[in-house]
This record gives structure tokens, C-alpha cells and sequence, in this order.
């Protein structure tokens, strides 16, 4: 624009075009672009006093939302869903996912290996094909005392988009599949993604287990080292229930665990397991399995399938309560 002569250029860009170089580096930026020393170094000028500077339009503010770790969704708050525990008390717990995975390996017992070696409490959540799948694994962990075991459904489904007899056979034949193996049916049970309604709740509520969340995901899928640290460490705050998964060898947790442990603990943090935190009493009697409708074994084998059914950021929350606008949590 400022090199054709026949057209006025009037204010502004007439002062732009005087502070223009006379021609540019290259003829194409795309091709042959020239060495750091063939480009023309920058030069200034002063704004011509009779032209009036341009009027800056004011940048709109973007809504701004609640800071998380990357990858991670923590959900409305709802009256009969755990998500922390007291917070006048520097207690916490640590919790770790475990549900099978497409991968050759589904259980890093490096996570477990430092909880026992620092003395750690924690609480499990184990989906059913997990344990079906480590079966000897979860032997072990129900003996250890420092653990307690939570129900995290059958094949991982986004719940909040099945229907009442789907979500009714997910926890019942995990109970099932964990009782068989350990002798313990769980009181706990988190769902799949931090995801649930009123629904899922009360389906829960129904089989006698308590709901439990989160306010402090780790955002171990992905993260690397140094971060899941820094950030576990300097957001905890009494109370807190955070969330780390024991299924993927691929994730950096067993890595950050022995810091985080030592960096909490030097904020004079002790830890608890979530039964502990939340001062809950003894379970009612969970429905027997007769009174569960069977679904078809397809049904809950391929948990991809839900996640390519549902649109990862669309949530069903409870009602009157606005969902958070974050990334969902997945491939876990």
C-alpha cells in the first residue's frame, strides 16, 4: 500500500508509510529467506504532531475461570457427593484411580511401593475390569492396612448419559468383582471422569455406597514431574481429597510421589484415608446383585466407546447448579 504512488494515503497510515522500509528483505518470505545479518535492522521515527494517534479499541476480558491443572474437571458441589473434608484441620487424602487401560501394563506399583515405604494412607478406587484383570495385585492391596478400596465402576462409561439400569450393573458387579477377590465390598465409589447428576447419586446412595470427588486433581495425565509437584504441593489446602491415578506406568506419578509426600508433609500436613476425613459411618447394606438387572456383556466391555459417544465437555450436573466450562479428564 505505501509504495503505490497513485493512491493518497491519507493520516495515520501516511505516517506508517514514512517509517516503512523501502523495500522488504526478500521477495518472498517463504523461499529462500535471508540470514539474520541480510535483514535491514530496525529503525525509528518519530509520530508526525499534527496526526492524531490511532484510537486504540479496549481488549474485552475474557471470562475468567477457575485456574486447574491442565487436563482436569472438578465439578459443582452437591449436597450428598464428598469433595473435601473439614477445613480447619491440616489433614488430606491422598486417592489413586486404577481402571484398565489399552495398555500392556495397567498397574505402576511404584505408587504403592512409596506409600508403603513413607507410611502413607490412601484411598483406591478400582474399576471392576482392573481387578478382574489384576486380580493378585488387588489381593495384595486389600490386605495392606495403610488402603482402603472405593468402587469405580465396571468398564468407565460417562454416567451421566446412561440409563438407571446401566449405571445400577456398573457399581453392583464391581462390588461383585472386587468382593470375589478381596472379601470387601466398598463403601466409596468415585465415577468415571469426576462426572455425575442427581441420578448417579442416588443410584449410588440406593446400593450403599457414598459418592466422593476431588478439590484437588493432580493433573498426572501428562504432567510432567516437576509440575504434578509444585502444583499438588502449593494447592492443597485442609481438607483436601486429591486425585492421582495407578494405572498408567506412563504417567510421571510414582516419580512425584516421594516430593509431594515431603513437600506436604513440610506444610504440616498429615494423612488420611477419605473414611477417615470424612468421619463416615459404617455403610448401609448394599442391594444384592439379584435385585440388578443383567445388560449384555457388550455393553460394558469397551469403555472407547463411550468416550467417542459423548462429547468430552458436556455434563449433566445437578440441578440449579452450573456446570464448570473446563477440559474433562480422559484416557484414564
Amino acid at each position: 500500500m505505501c509504495g503505490v504512488r497513485r493512491f493518497a494515503v491519507p493520516g495515520a497510515l501516511a505516517a506508517l508509510c514514512a517509517c516503512a522500509p523501502a523495500r522488504l528483505p526478500v521477495e518472498d518470505g517463504c523461499a529462500d529467506a535471508p540470514f539474520p545479518e541480510d535483514i535491514p535492522a530496525l529503525t525509528w521515527c518519530e509520530w508526525p504532531s499534527e496526526v492524531p494517534l490511532p484510537r486504540l479499541v479496549p481488549k474485552r476480558e475474557a471470562p475468567r475461570v477457575a485456574e486447574a491443572a491442565p487436563g482436569t474437571l472438578v465439578m459443582p458441589g452437591h449436597p450428598d457427593v464428598l469433595d473435601h473434608g473439614p477445613r480447619d484441620a491440616m489433614k488430606l487424602a491422598l486417592t489413586f484411580d486404577a481402571c484398565s487401560t489399552t495398555e500392556e501394563k495397567k498397574y505402576d506399583e511404584r505408587i504403592v511401593n512409596a506409600l508403603v515405604q513413607h507410611r502413607v494412607p490412601a484411598t483406591l478406587f478400582i474399576g471392576g475390569s482392573w481387578a478382574r484383570d489384576e486380580a493378585e495385585a488387588l489381593k495384595a492391596l486389600a490386605k495392606n492396612p495403610l488402603f482402603e478400596l472405593g468402587n469405580h465402576t465396571y468398564s468407565h462409561p460417562h454416567l451421566t448419559w446412561k440409563t438407571d439400569d446401566r449405571i445400577r450393573e456398573e457399581l453392583a458387579r464391581t462390588q461383585e468383582e472386587i468382593a470375589g477377590i478381596t472379601g470387601v465390598k466398598p463403601a466409596l465409589f468415585r465415577p468415571p471422569f469426576g462426572e455425575y447428576d442427581d441420578r448417579v447419586v442416588q443410584i449410588a446412595k440406593e446400593l450403599g455406597l457414598k459418592t466422593v470427588e476431588y478439590d484437588l486433581p493432580s493433573g498426572d495425565p501428562g504432567a510432567p514431574t516437576d509440575k504434578l509437584v509444585e502444583w499438588v504441593v502449593r494447592e492443597a489446602k485442609p481438607g483436601s481429597i486429591v486425585v492421582m491415578h495407578l494405572n498408567h506406568v506412563t504417567f510421571h506419578t510414582a516419580d512425584a510421589l516421594p516430593e509431594i509426600i515431603a513437600g506436604l508433609r513440610a506444610r504440616g500436613f498429615t494423612f488420611v484415608k477419605v473414611s477417615d476425613l470424612a468421619g463416615a459411618a459404617a455403610p448401609a447394606a448394599v442391594a444384592s446383585a439379584s435385585a440388578v438387572p443383567r445388560l449384555p456383556e457388550d455393553q460394558l466391555r469397551d469403555v472407547r466407546n463411550d468416550k467417542a459417544v459423548q462429547p468430552a465437555n458436556l455434563l449433566v450436573p445437578a440441578p440449579g447448579v452450573e456446570a464448570l466450562r473446563t477440559v474433562v479428564e480422559v484416557g484414564h
